[in-house]
């Protein structure tokens, strides 16, 4: 069976209108924080949504402060990464053991392997900051493989 699993982040309270295509389909919507008021909802109108706190959201039930999910046999670990300080993917890789890391924060797009492990940012999706273009990932687990897409909102 494939699985195929939106991974947004850093909206501050935006979804654009082409988060909608750019994550038609998916079974599942992970959010890696900075959320910001009323994403949760548009975003639920795709398909279910688990999100994490980010350095900038407020207290929100709904928001956990990280996520450990096992989807077609992956163990998937979300978080905003702030709580690394700087996060890079080397930092990641040695403080969560799960076979896909998805953060946020820096809002810069980030695919990285290592080890048979995969480390996404999906960079951010919210408003245009730092000369970098908004996005979102599509991540397809399987046959035990994980394979990440980004895809550009501009």
């Amino acid at each position: 069976m494939t699985h195929v699993v939106g991974l947004i982040s850093d909206t501050h309270g935006l979804v654009r209108a082409s988060v909608f295509d750019a994550l038609a389909g998916v079974e599942l919507i992970l959010h890696a924080g900075d959320v910001g008021d009323g994403v949760l909802e548009e975003l639920e109108a795709i398909a279910p949504v688990r999100a994490v706190f980010g350095n900038t959201d407020p207290v929100d039930p709904r928001l956990e402060e990280s996520l450990e999910l096992t989807i077609g046999g992956l163990s998937i670990h979300v978080s905003h990464g702030h709580e690394l300080g700087a996060p890079t993917p080397q930092k990641l890789l040695a403080a969560y053991a799960a076979d896909v890391i998805v953060y946020g924060h820096t809002h810069r797009q980030l695919v990285t392997r290592a080890d048979g492990r995969l480390v996404v940012n999906p960079g951010a999706a919210g408003q245009r900051r730092f000369n970098l273009r908004p996005s979102v990932g599509r991540l397809t687990i399987a046959d035990g493989a994980a394979a990440v897409e980004l895809v550009d909102l501009t």
